[in-house]
């Protein structure tokens, strides 16, 4: 039985998390949207603290990541766990890394007195909203992602108030 075991990123990581980040790109057929270098990941998530990744290792190797940060519902007036990113290397698929790294976030967002753990999924990825929903996760169909970046972030930013 393959050990797995889930652990804080530390700095020394940097270049793991942006690895990771790049295959969960290709994954996703969005690699040449990668514009993360291992600056700006050491800045953000090790200084400024913007950000918290876990790192799953089987036997001791590197297997995927979890990259989190809090948020907070107005409705519960309490914080959450919104899940940016959970990605596993194809060869480590299947052995219940996913499930220990999802389960390792709730265990955070109880202790951290959270009201939800949630997270956004590709429409086309079957395998992952087949793991979402044997979890018990519930898809939110009635709310549509909206986003500002780039050109039209500055824009918008440019017209005051």
């Amino acid at each position: 039985m393959k050990e797995i075991t889930v652990r804080p990123a530390e700095k020394k990581d940097t270049a793991l998390i942006l690895e990771l980040i790049c295959s969960l790109a290709e994954y996703e057929h969005m690699k040449e949207q990668v514009t993360a270098t291992r600056e700006l990941l050491e800045q953000n998530i090790f200084e400024h603290r913007y950000a918290q990744v876990l790192i799953a290792e089987v036997d001791g190797e590197a297997a995927g990541f979890a990259l989190f940060f809090y948020n907070f519902s107005t409705f519960l007036g309490k914080p959450g766990i919104y899940l940016e990113d959970l990605f596993i290397k194809s060869e480590f698929r299947g052995l219940g890394i996913g499930t220990a790294l999802i389960s390792r976030l709730a265990q955070t967002a109880e202790e951290q007195g959270c009201g939800r753990l949630e997270w956004a999924c590709l429409d086309w990825n079957k395998p992952s909203i087949q793991f979402y929903r044997n979890l018990g996760a519930a898809a939110q169909d009635e709310w549509t992602v909206y986003r500002l970046t780039g050109d039209t972030l500055t824009a918008v930013a440019k017209r005051g108030v």
